[in-house]
């Protein structure tokens, strides 16, 4: 709950005094969903599968400085690395284990469609965009769960997810809720609300690579025209804190509040174009090198949270002569279109480092990352993200994140808005729940235990 590792599949670990050899003692008798005995066999296969750079693995980046896994018996895994990585054991060493058996034969995209692990619910039904439905795992090795099907439906619609809560057809929204919609349910005694600080930064990621966002001017223009502070106290009633850089003030040790800062400011929006060369053109819309000043939000179909900010957005910066148009399109689509340079930018939340409480961000930061959607290269943030791993002195990293966060709000590579409080409501017949939360995945994790109070 408060981002402490618990040993899983593991049932101790040890560290080497350098930090680059680990070695994971296995629990026996673990079973993947088809019968087959989780070994370190599975370990070995999934470290060096996302290790290899030619599978593109999303988190990737975790696995640069493995070296090597070595498997003296079915139950200890001795991970080696080629250098000190402070955030191996917290963003690699919790990655899900691919059954070898498995996933080497039907590859990347067959394991995707049909996925067969070690936990407690294991597939049953998977419709794209649309539901998944698990069912519990009777040889679990923690203990079969309480419940018998666990089922997610794909609602974008902030309104239908909450009529859903509200008619009993739903036990839980694990997208959020508009701000209004929380304060009312957190005050119906037919809910049990669970409160924690995000660390995902509701943000426009927008391609630095396209003539409209290449000039850091112009970034910190579109920041100086955002009125950051309506979104906050009308769109979300307060229930969020203004962004200063990629970080969340909710982690606490490594936030660095000491950044360049972006107060609503349209005159300084101003003089920071026209200082760049932009100038506005004969409908309003700025111009430079017979490039206009103008793109394409795309936000995802049905998010009504974030549309009413792209909406803000769009009126405030076209107060200073920059034209953003909005549509609408299916999230796949935004995070294919990403990659692929079709979509310019989008309004959503992402984690720039503090996953887990590590505020290690090279999936996201680093020069050509998998999750770098708009497209950000520094070289020197680039070096510090390496230093940040090759140190585990805790205030060494601090300096070295602080500066990232320093260089970012600088650079503005992407708009951040703000870091939401994330409110989690859930059916008060939904029995087991924590009394509170730090970590807002951590109560999906625990679902196992729950028990619902009509259940037969």
């Amino acid at each position: 709950m408060n981002y402490e590792l618990e040993p899983i599949l593991a049932e101790t670990f040890e560290i080497a005094d350098d930090g680059q050899t680990y070695t994971f003692s296995l629990r026996e008798g673990v079973l993947f969903h088809d019968g087959e005995e989780f070994t370190s066999e599975d370990v070995k296969y999934t470290f060096e599968w996302y290790a290899n750079p030619e599978n593109a693995a999303v988190t990737g980046n975790n696995f640069v400085s493995l070296a090597g896994v070595e498997t003296p018996d079915p139950y200890t895994a001795v991970i080696s690395l080629t250098a000190t990585d402070a955030a191996f054991l917290v963003l690699a060493g919790t990655t899900f284990i691919l059954p070898e058996h498995y996933h080497s034969e039907v590859g990347k995209d067959g394991y995707a469609s049909a996925p067969i692990g070690t936990g407690p619910f294991k597939l049953q039904e998977w419709r794209p965009a649309e539901v998944t439905t698990l069912e519990a795992f009777d040889d679990y090795f923690r203990g079969r769960p309480n419940i018998d099907i666990y089922r997610e439906t794909n609602v974008p619609e902030e309104s239908v997810r909450t009529i859903a809560l509200e008619t009993g057809e739903s036990d839980n929204a694990v997208w959020p809720l508009t701000a209004q919609d929380n304060l009312r349910l957190m005050e119906d005694d037919r809910f049990v609300v669970l409160r924690a600080p995000a660390l995902s930064n509701n943000h426009f990621p927008i391609d630095n690579t396209k003539p409209a966002m290449a000039e850091k001017e112009v970034r910190q223009a579109m920041m100086f025209a955002m009125n950051r502070d309506r979104m906050v106290d009308d769109l979300e009633q307060g229930l969020a804190v203004k962004a200063t850089s990629n970080l969340s003030p909710g982690l606490q040790f490594y936030y660095e509040p000491d950044v360049k800062e972006y107060p609503y400011d349209p005159e300084q929006a101003i003089a920071l174009l026209d200082a760049a060369g932009w100038a506005p053109g004969g409908d309003g819309v700025r111009e430079k090198n017979g490039e206009r000043l103008s793109f394409v939000c795309t936000v995802i179909t049905g998010d009504q949270r974030n549309r009413g900010k792209a909406e803000v957005a769009q009126a405030d910066l076209s107060e200073v002569g920059i034209e953003m148009n909005i549509e609408e399109q299916p999230v796949a689509s935004i995070l294919a279109g990403f990659g692929t340079g079709d979509v310019e930018a989008s309004i959503f939340n992402w984690t720039y480092g503090g996953a887990s409480g590590e505020p290690d961000a090279r999936t996201s930061l680093k020069t050509g990352a998998a999750r770098n959607f708009s497209k950000y290269s520094n070289e020197r943030v680039d070096e510090l993200l390496d230093l940040g791993v090759a140190t585990t002195d805790p205030e060494e990293r601090r300096a070295i994140y602080s500066e990232i966060q320093q260089i970012v709000a600088e650079d503005v590579p992407f708009l951040y808005v703000m870091f939401w409080e994330w409110i989690e409501i859930w059916s008060a017949r939904v029995k087991g729940l924590p009394e509170s939360i730090v970590n807002t995945n951590a109560p999906y994790r625990l679902i196992y235990t729950y028990w619902l109070e009509d259940a037969e």
